[in-house]
């Protein structure tokens, strides 16, 4: 199905399934513990052997060399891995580094073996009697120290803008230009990287978590050097990714390669340390912002630079992308630069681009709104532009960013917010209110599906989408029993296996859309064959309660099916639709802090999102998404950072005792709003993604409520409580 032209009234308008709030058909599985997970796949194939992998000790230089005799006669020990024996490995598409070193070491923990034994406790006890001997090189491991040299990657579009910033700055009537700072940061999902691998000849099956499963097989083929037809990916439930498992890590390969070696299905689990080391994290960023105004408050100017570090041939944390975009400015510009840095991999994480680039942006529409004495909400709308700022022709599909801040003010009490900081007290308590726009780009991806209706009457759906705990097999199994006008029980839904078509897969907050949107293309297909079958016309006939009809004839829907299965499969594809219109998602983030005047803990008290995200499919899923996203930010607001050794280019925090997120007692009372919309530019579905706009300002808005309750503003994230303490009120 082609769609190039705007949606018009179709089935899923209904409303009978589609967009009601509905439990996740998953729940009863994950709560009992049957959905199987990776390393859990004891039903697969048997005589599974334990591999561990072990992780380079160096940052950079290369391996001298590896005395495994002692591991190889080590009890139970059927295989030992290395780059010497592992044979020629290529490297994948989304890979920057080789998910096997040696004898080069490009990263700290990169995987430089895998033992493989019998058991997992002899291939760990193994593993420790491996010797390397390395010869280090000197590394930069300083994003600061490195951003004089950082450039303009040839591949992206590090620049844009429009008019004249220097100038419309340099003669703004008040102006403002602060730097800040991001840390690194770590996906810290609770299922870890894990894989188990099988060999029938050439032929590999890899049971693993993984959210592009179609991505996933083309990088282990490339990887191994072996034809794609040859590879399968199984991967039906992920226990969270944020984008780390949206590329095949060494988890997958050092499987596969135990396998190959050990003659013997293999499954190997990355530990913490790995996962933090080993595989992708968020990249810190060094970002400035300057604005210009006129003492009324118009935006004159918009400028922000963003730098972020990569190992050679990676790529940038796209930090400016909201700021081309979000509000209006005759003059702009816009600059990304990225340094050399050799520390492991930096790639995706939950909102990338947009998750720091708000923490950022968003403070310094506080900050300017302040110095102009303007309430921060009213100089957002102020602001607001309909159209590309850069491109004036060409519009929004859908804008209600200046309704979500209003609404979300009204309901958060804003009129209560003092705007003098550090002025509402609660005894020893300082208290303040903190509000952030927010913004996130629907972006669209061909997705593919199979259905097929049997003579019972149940719909069975087949594609390679992914489930990450975003609740696909819901709204899958919602847009099928809507478009066939069967109950949702008589929808079956089988996911996340490379044998099925090509979906979108599960990140970019993509997902949900296209993949309904590609399910929705399959059941038009369905449709039109079980009309005809049934001898109806398929332009006039409706499916309603498990019954077809077209004129005076009413037909069970299982009859079509009868006399056999009628299978039908097709793919959303998408026209120029996107580039003629700019597809975005809007919100407004509100948050009430305490800080202790005495100690400068912080207590987050009340969080509220407004979210303006095209057709919410499942709204019960949907605010799961987005009070999780919240979390997330107020993680990397108060608490989320890699911390990195500069001498010797590593991150020392690599666990979870170390690297701190936030618990239940952290999280106080979240309230979500969906505005009621629907995005005929953006699918059939009409719908838009909205679990990576739940982060996108929260950053923003816990700092600027800090920044109320305290009158100090920090521009250094995470905002500890050492940075608060020289700043607070003389102890009385």
């Amino acid at each position: 199905m082609k769609f190039d032209t705007p949606a018009t009234t179709n089935p899923i308008d209904q409303g009978k399934v589609v967009g009601r709030p509905t439990d996740r058909i998953d729940g009863p599985l994950k709560t009992t513990g049957t959905a199987p997970y990776a390393y859990e796949r004891h039903d697969v194939v048997p005589h599974q052997a334990y591999g561990y992998v072990v992780g380079a000790g160096i940052a950079k230089g290369r391996i001298v060399s590896i005395d495994d005799s002692a591991a190889r006669k080590a009890p139970g020990v059927l295989a030992v891995v290395t780059a010497k024996n592992a044979g020629t490995l290529g490297l994948g598409r989304f890979n920057t580094a080789r998910l096997l070193g040696g004898p080069e070491i490009q990263h700290y923990h990169q995987a430089i073996a895998v033992v493989v034994a019998d058991t997992f406790e002899q291939a760990r006890a193994a593993a420790q009697t491996l010797r390397v001997e390395y010869e280090r090189a000197q590394g930069a491991y300083d994003l600061e120290k490195a951003r004089p040299n950082a450039i303009a990657p040839k591949n992206e579009k590090p620049d844009s803008g429009a008019g004249d910033f220097e100038t419309a700055f340099r003669n703004a009537p008040v102006q403002f230009d602060a730097t800040y700072t991001t840390p690194d940061e770590s996906h810290a999902m609770m299922e870890p990287h894990a894989s188990i691998a099988a060999w029938d000849g050439d032929r590999l099956t890899l049971w693993t978590s993984n959210q592009m499963i179609d991505w996933g097989v083309g990088d282990v083929a490339r990887t191994l050097g072996i034809p794609k037809e040859n590879v399968r990916l199984v991967s039906p439930y992920i226990g969270g990714g944020f984008g780390a498992k949206l590329f095949v890590r060494s988890d997958a390969i050092m499987a596969a390669l135990g396998a190959r070696a050990a003659k013997r299905p293999v499954k190997v689990a990355l530990q913490r340390p790995l996962i933090i080391n080993n595989t992708t994290h968020r990249p810190a960023t060094i970002q400035r912002v300057r604005l210009g105004a006129t003492k009324d408050g118009k935006l004159t100017a918009i400028g922000h630079e963003s730098w972020n570090g990569d190992l050679p041939g990676g790529g940038l944390e796209v930090a400016v992308q909201q700021t081309r975009l979000l509000y209006a400015g005759e003059h702009r510009m816009t600059r990304m630069r990225l340094a050399t840095l050799d520390l492991p991999e930096a790639n995706a994480m939950r909102a990338p681009g947009e998750a720091p680039g708000m923490m950022v942006l968003e403070v310094a529409m506080d900050e300017m709104a302040e110095k102009l004495g303007i309430d921060p909400v009213e100089f957002r709308i102020l602001n607001d532009t309909q159209v590309d700022p850069e491109n004036p022709s060409r519009p929004f599909s859908q804008r209600r960013f200046v309704e979500c801040l209003p609404t979300g003010a009204e309901r958060f009490g804003w009129n209560k917010r003092a705007a003098r900081p550090g002025s509402v007290r609660e005894g020893r308590w300082l208290v303040g209110m903190g509000v952030a726009g927010a913004f996130r780009n629907n972006l669209l991806m061909k997705s593919a599906a199979r259905v097929r209706l049997d003579g019972r009457g149940i719909v069975t759906v087949e594609t390679d989408m992914t489930d990450i705990g975003t609740g696909s097999y819901t709204i899958i199994a919602q847009t099928a029993a809507e478009m066939m006008g069967v109950p949702l029980e008589n929808v079956v839904v089988k996911l996340g296996d490379s044998t099925f078509p090509v979906s979108c897969g599960s990140g970019g907050q993509w997902g949900g859309n296209n993949a309904s949107a590609g399910v929705f293309a399959a059941c038009t297909k369905l449709r039109e064959a079980v009309a005809t079958r049934l001898g109806l016309d398929p332009a006039t006939a409706t499916f309603v309660d498990g019954r077809v009809q077209s004129g005076d004839r009413r037909v069970a829907l299982a009859d079509a099916a009868k006399d056999g299965e009628i299978v039908a499969e097709d793919r959303i594809e998408y026209g120029d639709l996107d580039k003629r219109y700019q597809q975005s998602t809007f919100g407004a983030h509100f948050c009430e802090v305490a800080v202790h005047a005495d100690t400068g803990e912080i207590r987050v008290r009340r969080m509220l999102a407004v979210c303006a995200a095209g057709r919410i499919l499942n709204p019960k899923a949907a605010r799961s998404q987005v009070i999780g996203a919240m979390t997330m930010g107020v993680g990397a607001a108060l608490m989320e950072e890699l911390a990195v050794d500069k001498r010797l280019g590593f991150f020392v925090n690599h666990d979870l005792a170390g690297y701190e997120v936030p618990v239940h007692a952290d999280i106080p009372h979240q309230e979500v709003v969906f505005l009621d919309e629907t995005d005929p530019m953006s699918s059939p579905m009409k719908a838009k993604g909205v679990g990576e706009l739940g982060i996108c300002g929260v950053g923003a808005a816990v700092a600027n409520a800090i920044h109320n309750a305290t009158g100090f503003r920090v521009r250094q994230y995470p905002i500890t409580l050492d940075k608060l303490l020289a700043h607070l009120p003389d102890v009385v």
